[in-house]
């Protein structure tokens, strides 16, 4: 078995790759940069760039599913410039990947595309499931929507689509929990705003297990991707602290001073999401690591 995937090289596609190896699936990836082209029997490497909607056709042999993780990192400076960019990089990639997929010679019938609970209506209270759901009123609500409707518009060719919207990953290689545990351990850690907005969370193995869950059982429609036992931000930071034995001695970092530092991205830390695992359960998938402290102690 062969899949194609996008954004490989990043956090989650490195993960989904051994994920993979392990299971016997051979990978085909793309990337924009030559240099990390590799030439293996089960990694094959492939040049692509969605800005131009240039893609190696060689790259579909052989492959019967795509995953695409494509799609410009949302931490970091949002100036108008790069607010474009995170939208075009998730838009392009879904195009470029249909143009492709139109005009050559493929077996592949599936297609599972990230998206992100960033599309979710910020609210303390709201418990969003997959088909019952306000949509967010900021940015990122808009570029998710975007982004789901492109994976859609892929559809159109007579694919099976199917969207997973992530939520926190938490991994030991970066991203959230190596954001919040860096100040924690120089003793400058703290809650951020209030404390209370939910962090709906998922630890980074469990996440590659549910694209394989999603791919080997053919599912199809809108997954949530979190464990089901979200968390507010103070526990999420007060959980790090206790696992790396640090204390917490700072007040909560105020709303307006994350909003003067961060501007419109101050969304990402203060927005609160809400989200349920029901759906991805009643499939027959089971989290390995369904509780935060137990999760956090893994990781660190």
């Amino acid at each position: 078995m062969r899949v194609l995937i996008t954004g490989a090289t990043g956090l989650v596609g490195q993960e989904l790759v051994e994920l993979f190896h392990d299971n016997g699936i051979d990978v085909n990836y793309l990337t924009t940069s030559r240099s990390k082209i590799e030439t293996k029997t089960n990694y094959q490497g492939f040049y692509w760039n969605p800005s131009t909607s240039e893609l190696d056709p060689a790259s579909l042999k052989g492959v019967n599913t795509i995953i695409n993780l494509a799609g410009a990192s949302v931490a970091k400076r949002w100036t108008p410039s790069y607010k474009e960019a995170i939208l075009n990089s998730r838009v392009d990639s879904l195009m470029t990947l249909k143009s492709a997929l139109s005009t050559h010679d493929h077996e592949v019938e599936h297609l599972i595309s990230a998206s992100a609970i960033g599309i979710y209506e910020d609210s303390l209270t709201k418990f969003h499931e997959e088909d019952d759901f306000k949509k967010g009123d900021n940015f990122l609500a808009d570029v998710v929507e975007k982004w789901e409707a492109a994976a859609d518009e892929v559809g159109e060719l007579g694919l099976e689509v199917t969207k997973i919207r992530i939520g926190v990953v938490l991994s030991d290689e970066g991203g959230a929990l190596e954001k919040i545990k860096a100040p924690i351990e120089k003793y400058i850690g703290a809650p951020l705003g209030s404390g209370k907005q939910w962090q709906s969370w998922i630890h980074i193995s469990d996440l590659a297990r549910l694209f394989h869950h999603v791919m080997k059982n053919r599912l199809e429609g809108v997954f949530n991707a979190v464990s089901p036992n979200p968390v507010n931000n103070k526990e999420l930071t007060e959980c790090i602290a206790q696992c790396l034995g640090k204390p917490l001695i700072l007040p909560n970092v105020p709303s307006f001073v994350l909003k003067l530092m961060l501007g419109e991205m101050s969304t990402i830390v203060l927005g609160s999401q809400l989200v349920s695992s029901k759906k991805i359960l009643s499939t027959g998938f089971q989290f390995e690591h369904a509780q935060l402290k137990p999760a956090i102690a893994d990781l660190l």
